[in-house]
């Protein structure tokens, strides 16, 4: 949420390019939080991306408010008929379904029982969760069906659910990732102004570590020219507070989303965003994105191997092992609650 006395910002989308008309307002409005219906009739997400450690994706929204000026997702909600910048943060797709929809889709026979992430796309536990509670509606049936989990977040939110969490922990698979792009407050505060602080995120991680739930940290983004020079400090802080993985994405600005981020960072960061744009094209082929497999989260060029480098150095000084990526699935917990009634009536 937003600092008490800032008020809501006026609204700003860049032009979307799937509308033939684009309106100006003489006079800015000002944009507040607006929940909006999704009746979505599926809710598992399959990914093809071979970037992507994951196959299947579970997200009770759609848009997010955390505001994160930064975000891949902004461009999805141009296929809303919206905007990739205040709506995207104010104008939330809410599927009230998911629970439900969920539960059908482990009762199909095509279900293997394979792991679920949350969410892919935006927080799932973003501000409007404490009111709909609808990850933790998801997170139940997982739970019942004993299906496998990951979460990655950046809210505290994720504590409200420690008891599910560990009853995952218990009875199937459970791991929990804090997405921690940056130490320096003011600077998350100017890039990310609806998520929490950085240091009540090291303080979720300390709870969840202390609760039993396994849990890392996801340096996304590094930002070329403004965090990366904050990497051996936010791995040391992570591993202090409990985080056994660490890993890290480069700054991705696919579609409005360029023009979202260098209108933020050059309002709130004036003196830095030269350097920082600048820093960006040297890790993208002189471009501000690169949308190629194999590039568009890790960067090339002699920047982008310097902070891969960096990054290694500095997890293994800090102790941390591998982030996992790469390997094999483990076999599914999985099993429908009908089918362990049967069992037990034999």
């Amino acid at each position: 949420m937003r600092r008490p006395g800032t008020g809501p910002r006026p609204i700003h989308n860049p032009p979307n390019p799937w509308l033939s008309t684009d309106v100006e307002w003489l006079e800015p409005l000002r944009a507040r939080l607006e929940p909006h219906l999704d009746a979505t009739r599926e809710i598992l997400s399959r990914n093809e991306s071979p970037d992507i450690p994951f196959r299947w994706s579970v997200n009770p929204y759609r848009g997010c408010s955390h505001a994160c000026a930064y975000c891949y997702a902004r461009p999805t909600h141009e296929y809303l008929g919206l905007g990739a910048g205040t709506d995207f943060d104010t104008r939330v797709a809410v599927k009230l379904g998911a629970p439900a929809l969920l539960r059908a889709a482990f009762e199909r026979p095509s279900w293997k029982g394979e792991q679920v992430a949350f969410s892919g796309v935006t927080d799932c536990y973003q501000p409007l969760e404490a009111s709909y509670r609808l990850t933790r509606g998801c997170l139940e049936v997982c739970a019942d069906y004993r299906n496998p989990v990951s979460i990655v977040t950046k809210a505290a939110l994720v504590e409200r659910d420690l008891d599910l969490l560990a009853r995952l922990c218990r009875e199937a698979r459970c791991h929990v990732t804090l997405s921690l792009p940056f130490l320096d407050e003011a600077v998350a505060r100017a890039l990310e102004p609806g998520a929490p602080t950085p240091a009540r995120r090291l303080l979720t991680l300390r709870r969840l570590a202390g609760a039993g739930v396994p849990c890392g940290v996801l340096l996304a983004p590094v930002v070329p020219g403004l965090s990366d020079e904050e990497i051996p400090r936010l791995l040391e802080a992570a591993r202090a507070a409990g985080a056994t993985r660490a890993g890290w994405l480069l700054l991705e600005l696919p579609g409005s989303t360029q023009a979202v981020f260098e209108e933020r960072l050059r309002e709130a960061l004036p003196e830095r965003a030269g350097r920082v744009l600048h820093r960006i094209r040297e890790t993208r082929g002189g471009a501000l994105d690169d949308r190629r497999f194999g590039l568009r989260m890790r960067g090339s060029g002699p920047y982008a191997d310097a902070i891969a480098g960096l990054f290694e150095a500095a997890a293994r000084r800090a102790g941390f092992g591998a982030d996992g990526r790469g390997e094999e699935e483990p076999p599914s917990t999985f099993s429908r609650p009908s089918e362990r009634l049967q069992l037990r009536l034999l």
